[in-house]
């Protein structure tokens, strides 16, 4: 496909009140209660950045979504918006369902090193785990885990440890040591 073909529905963004709006019968896309808390503090912190993707249905004088049913949800239920952002799109029943799943399954992963990367850069920035976890909608436990990734190292850099940790590191290297030798001394016995 050449850029001539491709389309930009985007840039026909529209206000329509939201009682036209509602959902489709077939995305079978399910956002757990902790990611609808984070869409809708995203809403909360950014805005709406991306309209809800529709088909418009003249016969009911409907918009019917195809992407951003979470989005709608947000601006209905929490926000209670008299009107949201839509784009429309004309596409037969069949193609509204696979442009859905498109949608749905574009979004891609968080790869768990690049995390880890982020949220060490956020601690280094002097973000405290508290406010990662309510802005990045990640719980306590997930943070801890994230920073361990990138080395308990970095994770520890400015702690402070205890006279025990030094006695207790020694201990290990002298009982290495001995295995060490009594290995060595059971091969020359052989």
């Amino acid at each position: 496909m050449n850029e001539k073909e491709i389309q930009f529905p985007v840039l026909n963004v529209k206000m329509v009140d939201i009682e036209k709006v509602e959902a489709n019968d077939y995305n079978p896309n399910k956002v757990a209660p902790p990611e609808m808390q984070l869409l809708k503090h995203s809403i909360e912190e950014d805005g709406y950045t991306q309209p809800i993707v529709t088909y418009y249905d003249k016969q009911n004088d409907k918009y019917i979504v195809i992407d951003g049913f979470h989005r709608y949800r947000c601006a209905k239920e929490f926000f209670h918006l008299k009107q949201i952002p839509v784009v429309t799109i004309e596409k037969d029943l069949e193609n509204r369902m696979a442009s859905t799943i498109r949608h749905n399954r574009a979004r891609g992963t968080h790869q768990i090193i690049d995390m880890s990367h982020i949220v060490l850069s956020l601690t280094d920035m002097g973000w405290k785990e508290e406010q990662i976890s309510k802005h990045l909608g990640m719980e306590l436990d997930e943070i801890i885990r994230l920073k361990q990734i990138t080395g308990l190292k970095e994770m520890f850099a400015n702690h402070v440890f205890s006279k025990s940790w030094e006695e207790f590191d020694e201990k290990v290297r002298k009982q290495a040591n001995n295995n060490l030798k009594n290995e060595h001394t059971i091969d020359k016995q052989k």
